[in-house]
C-alpha cells in the first residue's frame, strides 16, 4: 500500500541541498519595491500625529503609508472584530504598527522607517496578569466549565489542597520570519505570495483593506519556513500591508520582517496563571477541582477565545473530575496580542491536574504514578466535564507500554540510590499520561477542499487548502491519491495552496491539517475513478467489479479475456471517450459541534492519546538542569506515514521541552520585549534533544472512527509530552528534601526558578 509507508517528505532533497524556493528566494521583476514597519516605541497612549517628511524624503523613497490611506477597512482580525493594521488613535503595545514605509530596497526601507517622528501621548499601561485579574481588565467575558456541584463535593472530601502557579508564553521562532511578496495585476488584481497557514483569511484581510471583492485578491503558498501557529492570524497584516503598498504604488512590494521586528510585533503563545483547591479521599482520588486559569490575551482578541477553551477542555487531561469547576479568564494587557501555537490552550490546560496529582501523592505519601493511574479515565467513569464521552480509550495500554518500555521502575530504583548518595547532583524521572481533542474548536473550520486532475499520460495534479509548512502534509496527502488509483507516489505532483484553486479553505492548524485535506483528496481522486470505472465496464462489455486497479495498472476481467491498461492507456483512453478527468472533492468533520456559552457538546471528533517518561539531572548549587532520557508512545492510529510521524513527534516534544524548561519571553518594566533574538531567547539546540530519546508508535491501533485509512493526527498531541520533563524536574528537586514536601515549579524551568525552588527545601 501506498499509505501506512514511510515516504521521504516531498521536499526533503531540495530542504538539505537549499533548492527549495520560500518567498524571499523568488525572482524578483524589475520594479520591485521593498517595505518596512513604523513601530510604536511605548505600551499604550494617544496617538497625536504621525510625522514621516523625513522619512518621505530620505533616499530611494517611494512612498508611505498610515491608517488614513488605507481605502478600505482598517481592519485585520476578520469578520465582527476590529483590530487596526495601523494605528489610528491609540497604540496599545510597543511594537504595533503605525506607519510603514516603500522603498527601492531594502536597506533604504528601513532606514527611512527610523526617521519617523510620533506624538504619542503616554498613558497608563497594564503590563501583567495580576493587575489585569485587579482590574478586571478582559478581551472577552470569562468562561467556565462546571460539572456537578463541586462546592458541596469539596467541603465534604476527606482532604482538600490549594495550590498557585504560572507557564510563560513562547516565541514560534520558525526559520523563515513574517513575509508576503504582492504582484499587481490587470484590473486591481493582486496575487499574493504570504508565508501563512490560512490562506482564506489572508485573502479575506488583504481585500477588506482594500475595499474589493475577495475575487481579486489571489493567496499562493509553496511553503513555510514553519509556522507553529505563529502564522495563522499573523501572517494577514504582513500580507495586507504589502497589498496595499502594491495598490498604491503599481508595482511589485515585498514586506519582511527582521527577527528583531517578528518578535516585537507579532504575538506569542499565552502565558497562564494558575489558582487551584482539589478534594480528594485517602487513597488519592480526585473528588472534586476548583480551577482558576488566568491567561495573558495581549492587547486584542486575537485567537484567545479558542486558546481559553481549548486549555479548559483539557484541565481534565487523562483523569476523570466527578465534579469540577474552572474558569478561563482571557486577561487584557498592553502587550503583543497573543495568539496561536501548537497545541492551542492544551499544554496550558493540562499543567493544572499534573501538578495536583503530584501535590495529592506527596500529601498522603503514596506513589504519584500510581495516584495517576487510580484517576484515568475508565469505563464508567469515561464522560468529560464538558460531555464528551472519551471512547476508545488507549490510557492504560500507552501508560503500560512507557513503563515497560522504558523499564521505568528498575530506573527509579536507581535514581533514588544515586540521589541519596549525591548531594549537589539529583535526578528525576516524570511521568505523563495524555488525552488530546482532534478539532477545531469552531465547528465550521472543520472542513476542506481540494482539486485533483488526471492527466492523459497518467500523471496526476493534486491541489487542497491545506499548507505546507515542513509538516510533512502534502506527501501524506499525495499518498492518499497515490492509494485511491494504485499508482507510484512518483505519479503525484503536489501543487502550492491556492485560493485560486480551492476557495474558502480553513487554516492547517489543530492537527487537522492531514484528516481534512487527506479525505477532500480521497473524495476528488475516487470521483474520478469511479468515472473511470464506469467508463471501461461500458467500453469493454465488462462489469463494473472487474475493473481493477493495481500497480500502476487497470486490469479489466472477464469470460475469456483479461486485459491489462497501464495507468496512462486508461487516462488517455477515457480522455478520447470524453470522460472528465478532473474534480473538486469535500470533506466535513462529522459529530462535531459545540455551545461556546455553555460549554458544552462534542468539540473533537476523536482523541489522541500518549504516555511520556523523561529523565533529568539537576545541580543543586547553580539549578542547571538536562534531559537524559525520554521516552514516548504516541497513538497516531494507523500512520500515514511512521517515518514523518516520528519526525513530528521527536520535534513537538523538544519544543515542548523548550517551553518548560529554556526559552524565556522577559519584558522590562516599560512593556518592552527584552528577548528578541537568539543570543537573549534561548530555544533547544540539538545538544538539549535527550541523549536517548525512545519513540514508539502505539501498534496496532487503527482509529475507529472514519479517519482517514484510519490514521489519527499528530502535529500537537506529543508537544504535550513534553510535561514528563517538568515532572522529572520536580521529583529531582524534591529529592533534595527527601520527596516529603511537593515544590512549585512555574515554568520556563530556567536554572534561577530551579535554584529557587531548591532553596524553598532547604531553608
Amino acid at each position: 500500500m501506498t499509505v501506512h509507508a514511510s515516504f521521504r517528505h516531498d521536499s526533503a532533497l531540495k530542504h538539505v541541498t537549499g533548492q527549495a524556493i520560500y518567498i524571499d528566494d523568488m525572482p524578483e521583476p524589475p520594479g520591485t519595491l521593498h517595505a518596512a514597519l513604523v513601530l510604536s516605541p511605548i505600551p499604550s497612549g494617544r496617538l497625536r500625529r504621525i510625522d514621516l517628511a523625513k522619512a518621505a524624503a530620505a533616499a530611494g523613497v517611494v512612498t508611505t503609508i498610515t491608517a488614513a490611506d488605507i481605502p478600505g477597512h482598517n481592519n485585520i482580525a476578520g469578520a465582527g472584530r476590529e483590530e487596526p493594521l495601523f494605528a489610528h488613535d491609540r497604540v496599545e503595545f510597543i511594537g504595533q504598527a503605525v506607519a510603514m514605509v516603500v522603498a527601492g530596497t531594502l536597506d533604504q526601507a528601513r532606514a527611512a522607517a527610523e526617521l519617523a517622528v510620533l506624538d504619542i501621548e503616554p498613558g497608563e499601561a497594564i503590563l501583567d496578569i495580576e493587575t489585569a485579574l485587579a482590574r478586571q481588565a478582559w478581551v472577552q467575558a470569562p468562561s467556565m466549565i462546571l460539572r456537578g456541584d463541586p462546592d458541596a463535593a469539596m467541603k465534604s472530601a476527606p482532604h482538600r489542597l490549594s495550590a498557585a502557579l504560572s507557564v510563560g508564553g513562547q516565541e514560534h521562532f520558525y526559520l523563515e520570519g513574517q513575509i508576503a511578496f504582492v504582484l499587481p495585476g490587470e484590473d486591481g488584481d493582486l496575487v499574493v505570495h504570504s508565508s501563512t497557514q490560512h490562506p482564506t483569511e489572508v485573502q479575506h484581510v488583504c481585500a477588506e483593506l482594500l475595499g474589493c471583492d475577495f475575487n481579486r485578491v489571489t493567496i499562493v503558498v509553496r511553503r513555510l519556513g514553519g509556522g507553529f501557529g505563529g502564522k495563522e492570524s499573523n501572517a494577514s497584516a504582513i500580507a495586507g500591508a504589502a497589498a496595499l503598498a502594491a495598490a498604491k504604488t503599481g508595482r511589485p512590494v515585498k514586506l519582511r520582517l527582521p527577527r528583531e521586528t517578528d518578535m516585537i510585533a507579532t504575538g506569542k503563545r499565552h502565558g497562564f496563571q494558575y489558582r487551584y483547591t482539589v478534594g480528594f479521599d485517602g487513597e488519592g482520588r480526585v473528588l472534586a477541582l476548583d480551577a482558576v486559569l488566568a491567561a495573558d490575551a495581549g492587547w486584542s482578541l486575537d485567537m484567545t477565545p479558542g486558546v481559553i477553551a481549548r486549555a479548559l477542555t483539557h484541565v481534565d487531561n487523562a483523569y476523570w473530575l466527578p465534579h469540577v469547576r474552572a474558569v478561563g479568564y482571557a486577561c487584557r494587557t498592553n502587550l503583543q496580542s497573543n495568539t496561536a501555537f501548537r497545541g492551542f490552550g492544551g499544554p496550558q490546560g493540562v499543567v493544572v491536574m499534573e501538578d495536583a496529582l503530584d501535590r495529592i501523592a506527596r500529601h498522603l505519601g503514596r506513589d504519584p504514578w500510581d495516584v495517576r493511574a487510580l484517576n484515568f479515565y475508565r469505563d464508567g467513569q469515561d464522560e468529560t466535564p464538558y460531555g464528551q464521552k472519551v471512547e476508545e480509550n488507549h490510557l492504560a495500554r500507552c501508560w503500560a507500554e512507557v513503563k515497560q518500555g522504558g523499564t521505568l521502575e528498575r530506573r527509579r530504583a536507581e535514581i533514588d540510590a544515586f540521589n541519596r548518595t549525591s548531594p549537589i547532583l539529583k535526578r528525576g524521572l516524570g511521568v505523563f499520561p495524555l488525552k488530546f481533542g482532534i478539532s477545531f474548536n469552531l465547528p465550521h473550520l472543520n472542513q476542506a477542499g481540494a482539486l485533483v486532475h488526471v492527466y492523459t499520460d497518467g500523471s496526476i495534479r493534486l491541489n487542497h487548502g491545506g499548507t505546507e509548512m515542513g509538516q510533512g502534509l502534502f506527501i501524506k496527502v499525495a499518498q492518499v491519491v497515490a492509494e485511491v488509483f494504485k499508482v507510484g507516489i512518483d505519479r503525484i505532483r503536489p501543487s502550492a495552496t491556492s485560493t485560486a484553486e480551492v476557495p474558502n479553505t480553513s487554516p492547517t492548524a489543530a492537527s487537522t491539517g492531514s484528516d481534512l485535506n487527506g479525505w477532500a483528496a480521497w473524495e476528488a481522486a475516487n470521483t474520478i475513478k469511479q468515472r473511470m470505472i464506469a467508463f471501461a465496464a461500458e467500453h469493454f462489455a465488462s462489469a463494473p467489479d472487474d475493473i481493477a486497479f493495481a500497480d500502476g495498472t487497470v486490469r479489466i476481467a472477464k469470460p475469456g479475456s483479461n486485459q491489462v491498461l497501464s495507468f496512462g492507456e486508461m487516462a488517455k483512453l477515457c480522455y478520447q471517450g470524453r470522460v472528465s478527468l478532473s474534480s473538486t472533492g469535500f470533506y466535513k468533520t462529522p459529530k462535531v459541534h459545540w455551545d461556546g456559552a455553555a460549554m458544552r457538546g462534542r468539540p473533537f471528533f476523536y482523541f489522541s492519546f500518549g504516555a511520556a517518561a523523561a529523565e533529568v539531572v539537576i545541580d543543586t548549587l547553580t539549578g542547571e538542569n538536562r534531559v537524559l532520557r525520554a521516552d514516548l508512545v504516541q497513538d497516531c492510529g494507523a500512520s500515514l506515514n511512521p517515518a514523518i510521524d516520528l519526525g513530528q513527534i521527536e520535534g513537538a516534544f523538544v519544543q515542548g521541552q523548550g517551553w518548560l524548561t529554556c526559552e524565556e519571553l522577559w519584558w522590562d518594566k516599560q512593556g518592552r520585549l527584552r528577548t528578541v533574538g537568539p543570543s537573549t531567547y534561548k530555544i533547544p539546540g540539538s545538544r538539549d534533544a535527550p541523549p536517548v530519546f525512545n519513540v514508539k508508535l502505539l501498534d496496532n491501533a487503527p482509529s475507529r472512527e472514519a479517519t482517514i485509512f484510519r490514521s489519527k493526527a499528530v502535529g500537537e498531541p506529543p508537544l504535550l509530552l513534553a510535561t514528563a520533563v517538568w515532572t522529572a524536574l520536580k521529583y529531582a528537586i524534591e529529592a533534595v528534601g527527601d520527596h516529603k514536601t511537593a515544590v512549585r515549579l512555574d515554568a520556563p524551568a530556567t536554572p534561577e526558578r530551579v535554584l529557587a525552588a531548591v532553596a524553598t527545601l532547604r531553608n
